[in-house]
């Protein structure tokens, strides 16, 4: 079923990441019944909810936000793993502009000044092709008028899938791996760092005590998702 399913988004682009059924010309990327079927967390506050609760006691953030609940089966994995795995960075730019228009519109993010996507080792990168969160840090750079920067913030080691493993081993795996460099840029500033899913938060807190270090800087986070 899997390679029946990578055939055909190889052969035809244009179909539902979730069901594979046909998509309508007004459709992107899911189907108008999958949509509707998205599990949206509704966090209404920026300030506190799950995701910014996942942080209270180890690094101070401005806002956090997630558009979807990510569980074991569902809808949001199938997109996720099309993403990540499978070149349809096109679910990138489906988020990016959702979460983009959000935010925008109720302008909790107003004093961002950098978005910085949570960077891929370079042999990954090599391997994959991409970022998967590059796009969707695009489409969120236009709507919130703030340049996206990729060029700071370094992954120093490679490391395997974190989806194979354990809370506990997501959360000890990813000490100093870690860099941020010429970071003269982010004095003073309110940075966002953004990801496509969100579990114990420890892959965001090391990006961000790296970026920290940095004298007045500002830490917010946004995800595609939220593991409960």
């Amino acid at each position: 079923m899997k390679l029946l399913k990578d055939f055909f988004y190889l052969f035809y682009p244009n179909i539902c990441a979730n069901c594979n059924e046909q998509l309508l010309q007004n459709e992107k990327v899911i189907c108008t019944f999958c949509r509707h079927d998205l599990p949206l967390t509704n966090f209404q506050s920026y300030t506190i909810n799950k995701v910014s609760r996942i942080f209270s006691g180890r690094i101070t953030i401005e806002k956090a936000y997630a558009l979807l609940f990510f569980r074991k089966q569902g809808i949001t994995k199938n997109l996720i793993h099309d993403l990540k795995y499978k070149g349809n960075e096109e679910v990138g730019v489906f988020f990016g502009n959702w979460i983009g228009e959000i935010v925008a519109k109720n302008k909790e993010f107003s004093t961002v000044d950098f978005i910085v996507p949570v960077p891929i080792h370079a042999k990954k990168k090599k391997i994959r092709g991409y970022n998967q969160v590059t796009k969707f840090g695009k489409c969120l750079s236009m709507h919130l008028k703030v340049p996206l920067n990729e060029d700071v913030l370094i992954r120093q080691s490679a490391t395997k899938t974190q989806t194979l493993k354990s809370r506990f081993e997501r959360f000890n795996d990813l000490e100093s791996k870690f860099l941020a460099r010429n970071t003269s840029i982010f004095k003073e500033k309110h940075i966002l760092i953004i990801d496509d899913v969100i579990t114990t938060g420890a892959t965001l807190e090391a990006c961000a005590k790296e970026l920290l270090k940095t004298p007045g800087i500002k830490i917010s986070i946004l995800t595609m998702s939220y593991t409960e």
